[in-house]
């Protein structure tokens, strides 16, 4: 099936007016808006932010990868993602967000090396897992391994020195981070790392260390559990590619014990025992016992464990999580006229995301549920027929971020699931 087709079938099996619409805008906003390709390379801003990061870049495309095998077109600009992001770590696996030009004036100042080309140096273990679980999806979806060259080989070695290095962050990292701003902003627990630059201190656990998360605020505590979920995944994929493409033995086994070191990190370090919910996975750790209990919209996300693949649905401990994060007791999760959900810290109070929203429907076998979720996304769009960023739960006139294709992405994901399979 190609994209129009996928459409036609829209305008036949959605009855709603309002959805459907809804979702033809979302399933096309980035391939209409954020894409640029330049020679072999595909360049996608995340929206109204004139950058690239690796984490919304691919999660923009992820809905996108059913249609490459009848669409040469997006095939090859999906390809050309997959090839600029790869050269991108290799410039810098330290940054999360980059730009197609060296001659960018950036927003603010940060005391880190800043090269050509990158846009901003938050380190986020998921931004760099972000790319292996593309270029993965798309060599299991058209058999296009020509993606794994020996630049790809050198990727999967810098990827595993920069993990391997940041479970002792203390002891072997180089990496600092501070934004000269923050303290102006009134921002310094969430723009910048504390202890002049170098966080907080951490004990060996097996995980690996994370000086931000996926909302791009600074870690309280710097083992994050759900990037290191994600991590953990992403290294089932590079042990497949390295298995089946390179036939490095040696390789191989180093992936699959640092993906062991990292499991029995979160198993041993990455819990708690909750009074009300039981055992359930704290969102932060030190690995000296102390622990953030919260979730935050972005994904990786406590909420997002079973749709990364790192457990399923109906596991215990995530489902006592689950009835944790989507209640009062955590922090982050707001309900008012309009809406109810998961909203972030990088927002304002009362303020939900479409992204935890969405998130939360493709992570339910509720019917009822996900039906709910449907319509809350619809309908408080600000009368836009696009997601945004976060919208106060009392007036979805007020929301962050007019152009934000990763919500919109993903909501089309989730309409194509329930609607449209």
């Amino acid at each position: 099936m190609n994209i129009q087709t996928l459409l036609e079938k829209a305008d036949t099996v959605i009855k709603d007016e309002k959805l459907k619409e809804m979702f033809k805008k979302c399933f096309l906003s980035t391939i209409e808006t954020s894409m640029k390709v330049e020679g072999d390379k595909t360049y996608i801003i995340t929206g109204d932010i004139n950058a690239m990061w690796l984490r919304d870049s691919s999660c923009q495309v992820n809905h996108y990868l059913d249609y490459i095998n009848d669409d040469e077109d997006l095939r090859l600009k999906i390809k050309g993602l997959i090839k600029a992001q790869i050269d991108y770590v290799l410039l810098d696996p330290y940054a999360n967000a980059f730009l197609n030009t060296e001659d960018t004036i950036r927003e603010y100042h940060d005391t880190t090396i800043m090269k050509p080309y990158v846009w901003e140096r938050k380190y986020e273990v998921d931004s760099l897992c972000y790319p292996i679980k593309l270029a993965y999806q798309y060599y299991r979806q058209c058999n296009d391994a020509s993606i794994f060259d020996q630049t790809y080989l050198h990727f999967i070695n810098v990827f595993l020195d920069t993990i391997e290095t940041e479970q002792y962050h203390s002891q072997k990292s180089s990496y600092t981070f501070e934004r000269d701003m923050a303290k102006k902003w009134n921002l310094r627990k969430t723009e910048t790392l504390q202890n002049h630059g170098h966080g907080f201190d951490t004990r060996y656990t097996g995980m690996t260390w994370s000086a931000f998360r996926p909302s791009d605020d600074a870690c309280a505590l710097n083992y994050n559990i759900p990037g290191n979920m994600f991590c953990s995944v992403v290294l089932g994929y590079l042990e497949q590619i390295v298995d089946e493409i390179y036939h490095d033995q040696y390789l191989k086994e180093r992936i699959i014990d640092l993906k062991f070191q990292i499991d029995y990190g979160i198993e041993l370090f990455g819990t708690y025992l909750h009074p009300k919910y039981g055992k359930i996975y704290a969102y932060e750790t030190d690995g000296y016992g102390n622990h953030v209990l919260m979730d935050d919209a972005n994904v990786p996300s406590l909420l997002s464990i079973p749709y990364l693949e790192y457990t399923d649905i109906d596991d215990e401990i995530y489902q006592n999580t689950r009835k944790f994060i989507l209640s009062k007791d955590n922090p982050y999760y707001y309900q008012g006229k309009l809406a109810k959900g998961i909203g972030s810290p990088h927002t304002w109070k009362e303020y939900v995301w479409p992204i935890a929203l969405t998130m939360q429907a493709l992570t339910s076998n509720d019917p009822d549920e996900i039906n709910e979720l449907i319509s809350m996304i619809v309908n408080n769009t600000g009368n836009t027929g696009y997601c945004h960023e976060s919208f106060d739960v009392n007036d979805d006139s007020k929301y962050t971020r007019e152009w934000f294709c990763w919500a919109n992405s993903l909501f089309a994901e989730l309409i194509i699931k329930t609607c449209l399979k």
